[in-house]
């Protein structure tokens, strides 16, 4: 039986993550403290000897990317489908910014709820993409190989739940992966998707991650 692993794996810090800002699909940059976790990620990753890497292609993702396709020779595979979460008219403001001008949106978002208003994407329908996009992943790796996607952290976490089966409640347990950590994922034909590590990292710099 042939297992293929996978690595979910969010970017490196933003200006905007360090600000508490949403950003959303807004193409953000990586900060300088991004760019270096990025590289201490790539550093511990490229020990799995990933056969595939793909990402989004917002840059902050793709940056991240670029510093594994670095040490590894591997070309980077950019899917949309990775894309983090759309967040409509709050991209751009700060959280307190939302609970502010948009409180019933902010309650709704808080309480978890699928539909939040603001032109927010649902729940299920960025789980349904991201989901969708990792099953592509897995695709191109070859048999008993590892496939590495570097992504976002609310798109990580409803893909991830997505893919696993798990009811809304059960992944609202589940903490956001900090910048530059990743969750393993395997899959083999009689068990299916099953999550065997969640939030690995770096133990460096580790600030607080933003909500998006």
């Amino acid at each position: 039986m042939t297992t293929t692993r996978l690595i979910v794996w969010r970017h490196g810090n933003t200006d905007w993550n360090a600000g508490h800002r949403v950003q959303g699909q807004t193409d953000v940059p990586l900060n300088e403290l991004g760019r270096q976790q990025a590289v201490d990620a790539a550093e511990l990753l490229v020990r799995l000897k990933p056969d595939v890497l793909v990402a989004s292609d917002l840059i902050r993702a793709a940056d991240t990317a670029a510093a594994l396709a670095a040490l590894t020779g591997l070309t980077v595979n950019y899917d949309k489908r990775l894309r983090e979460r759309y967040f409509g008219a709050w991209q751009g403001l700060t959280m307190s910014d939302v609970a502010e001008q948009r409180p019933e949106e902010h309650a709704r978002w808080k309480a978890g709820a699928d539909v939040i208003g603001g032109d927010v994407e649902t729940l299920d329908d960025l789980g349904q993409r991201v989901a969708e996009a990792l099953q592509a992943a897995a695709g191109l790796v070859p048999p008993g190989g590892t496939g590495v996607v570097a992504t976002h952290g609310a798109a990580a976490r409803q893909g991830i739940g997505h893919l696993l089966g798990w009811p809304a409640e059960q992944l609202r347990t589940l903490r956001a992966l900090q910048n530059c950590h990743w969750a393993e994922l395997s899959h083999d034909e009689s068990r299916g998707w099953q999550l065997g590590a969640y939030n690995v990292g770096p133990f460096s710099q580790r600030p607080v991650p933003a909500p998006v």
